[in-house]
């Protein structure tokens, strides 16, 4: 266990409202009583650092018997970041990996040239009453690694790092804060963090990364005089060490990530990333071909290529 210190901000921490450069406010999709809220991609920005697709699962509560049943699926050219609050999903994928992930661990999937996978509520989850609340990402992979081989690798929540002082827990899921370095490897040089504040607790955030956002789960917390509520994705000025503080009477929760500018815009269509329009193209023809490989124990179904 590592401890930070958590000082007042220091000479040249941002307290204007220029601290932050935009404010996004996700789009609810209702899943058949399953809710989702999609930051990224948005008409404001596509990417921060390299994560290009940033989705906020539940919270929900399904009734006695149901649950999440996404089938198996393809991408190509990116990686996925499953990161739980609460509940519990069974991923399996192409590669023969077969895993449930729950709170305070990580997926990191790394579709290369191209993977399939599915995410499910194993039915003994379901039996007993299934929830799920989380937040899903994808980071876009570097050119020269867009193709390489597809991966899978999963860290539990004791694998990672916590980060404890003055009221704040910071659980590293990926990158280095607060003098703690997640064991995640990735292509991209990113931060991934999980951070809770007690009331009246502050924890800084530095700009050792070139690309932050904070997305506001629970409580509310101000950054640079403004106050913010749960549900907004904050995308910070580059270059601007910044403190976040709670201002409500409950605990509040963030999400930061972030990392260095990607190399160049991406296509994103479906399931698919890529630098190259060209590929997308190859892979939906694929896809629709059936040419991706099947997801052992779990090939009876899939989602078809949308129209």
């Amino acid at each position: 266990m590592s401890y930070m210190p958590c000082p007042d901000p220091a000479p040249g921490d941002a307290r204007a409202a220029d601290a932050i450069e935009t404010v996004i406010i996700p789009r609810a999709r209702d899943l058949g009583g399953f809710e989702v809220r999609r930051a990224l991609p948005s008409p404001k920005r596509q990417m921060v650092g390299p994560f290009i697709f940033f989705d906020q699962m539940g919270p929900s509560e399904f009734v006695l018997g149901e649950g999440i049943d996404v089938r198996p699926h393809p991408h190509i050219n990116l990686a996925t970041v499953t990161y739980l609050f609460d509940g519990e999903i069974m991923h399996r994928d192409s590669l023969g990996t077969e895993i449930a992930i729950r709170p305070g661990a990580v997926n990191l999937m790394t579709a290369g040239r191209g993977i399939v996978h599915s995410e499910r509520t194993a039915p003994d989850v379901k039996s007993r009453g299934a929830r799920l609340f989380g937040l899903q990402t994808w980071v876009a992979l570097p050119r020269e690694h867009e193709e390489m081989e597809p991966a899978f690798k999963h860290h539990g929540a004791d694998e990672l790092p916590v980060v404890e002082a003055d009221g704040v827990r910071a659980r590293l899921v990926a990158g280095s804060a607060w003098g703690a370095t997640s064991p995640l490897r990735a292509q991209s040089d990113m931060i991934y963090a999980d951070v809770a504040l007690a009331p009246a607790a502050a924890v800084p955030v530095d700009a050792s990364y070139e690309e932050r956002a904070l997305y506001t789960v629970a409580g509310s917390i101000e950054i640079g005089g403004q106050r913010h509520e749960p549900g907004a994705l904050l995308v910070l000025r580059p270059g601007d060490p910044i403190t976040v503080r709670n201002v409500g009477e409950g605990e509040a929760r963030f999400a930061l990530v972030g990392g260095a500018t990607m190399d160049g815009p991406r296509y994103i269509w479906w399931n698919f990333v890529s630098s190259r329009r060209e590929r997308i193209e190859q892979a939906k023809a694929e896809w629709k071909a059936g040419r991706f490989d099947t997801v052992p124990g779990d090939a009876e179904e899939f989602i078809p290529l949308p129209e």
